[in-house]
């Protein structure tokens, strides 16, 4: 009984991020025109794929204590590169695909490095490399363009046995293939030490730079992905700083909406992808109510505020930090 309550004090910010998902979804359903069927659930879990996954990569770094501001540009750099690279015969798609991810984690590498062995503050480092990427970004494609494999775009932006949105499997993968192996390793708890308390984890062993270097490369790597995935969807690549800076300010917002601290060692990634759901649900439920599309700052904004109010209150109630864990 105290284990079941230890964890549920402990995913409190998970559990309530699912619960307000699914009732937004099931309004949202309740009022499409076209109801529950496949191609409305394929079509809105395509959008909340791509900014789950960005939110994923963003979670990485602020459980360290950190903040990547750069996540938007490399999923924009990566787009770019996709859509010059995936095409082709099954191994040139297969090696495209490959040098796609690999810019991505090195991108984040490049981010982690200079965190770690550069002592600078991560949101000002970040800020930084982000503007490269973005000059990156427009060295490949200076106009919107490019050229994709039609069949595996097609094939990724659809379903799984004309059922699973293809997308929705793709975020499954990652979460088992890099964010639960990740969670579960040395590593991954030496990123929750860090955040929680650095010089406490410093004096215990944890080894801090090899931690906050193995985060920042998830995210660049998990950042890349997405960047790989909206190629798919949009079958082009652009160099937009606007939609870099929206994925980025929106991946903070699903991160602290799905529970994890913006002060470090809180959290993880399945927060992040359900608090990810529930920006992109806003978005239809506009439609589907037929409300102005310049509302979706105010509901976004109140979402939040709701999500840092319920968070801020529990810190509040507590005396000492321990009863956390009680």
């Amino acid at each position: 009984m105290n284990d079941l309550k230890l964890r549920l004090g402990q995913n409190q910010g998970v559990i309530l991020a699912i619960v307000v998902f699914f009732l937004m979804f099931t309004l949202y359903i309740a009022n499409h025109p076209a109801g529950l069927t496949v191609p409305v659930v394929t079509t809105a879990a395509n959008k909340a794929v791509l900014l789950a996954l960005v939110a994923m990569a963003q979670t990485l770094p602020v459980l360290t204590g950190g903040l990547d501001l750069s996540v938007g540009m490399v999923f924009i750099m990566t787009n770019c590169l996709a859509s010059s690279m995936v095409s082709g015969d099954p191994l040139q798609i297969a090696i495209g695909t490959a040098v796609v991810l690999l810019a991505g984690a090195l991108a984040g590498l490049v981010n982690g490095v200079i965190v770690v062995y550069g002592r600078l503050q991560p949101i000002i480092t970040t800020l930084a490399t982000g503007a490269v990427y973005y000059g990156i970004a427009l060295l490949l494609r200076p106009v919107p363009g490019g050229d994709v494999d039609e069949e595996l775009a097609d094939f990724m932006t659809y379903t799984v046995f004309e059922v699973v949105p293809t997308s929705l499997v793709v975020l499954l993968a990652a979460v088992l293939i890099i964010w639960l192996p990740f969670r579960n390793s040395v590593v991954g708890r030496g990123c929750y030490a860090v955040g929680s308390a650095e010089g406490a984890a410093y004096m215990t062993g944890v080894a801090i730079g090899r931690s906050k270097m193995a985060a920042y490369t998830l995210a660049g790597l998990l950042a890349g992905l997405a960047g790989l995935m909206l190629t798919f969807v949009t079958f082009s690549g652009e160099a937009s700083a606007p939609i870099g800076g929206t994925y980025t300010l929106n991946s903070i917002a699903a991160v602290v909406i799905g529970g994890t601290s913006l002060y470090g060692g809180a959290g993880g990634a399945i927060g992040s992808i359900f608090g990810a759901f529930i920006l992109r649900t806003i978005d239809d439920l506009l439609f589907v109510f037929d409300l102005p599309p310049l509302w979706q700052p105010l509901f976004q904004g109140v979402v939040l505020l709701v999500a840092v109010s319920l968070g801020a209150a529990r810190v509040f109630q507590i005396r000492n930090r321990l009863e956390l864990f009680k």
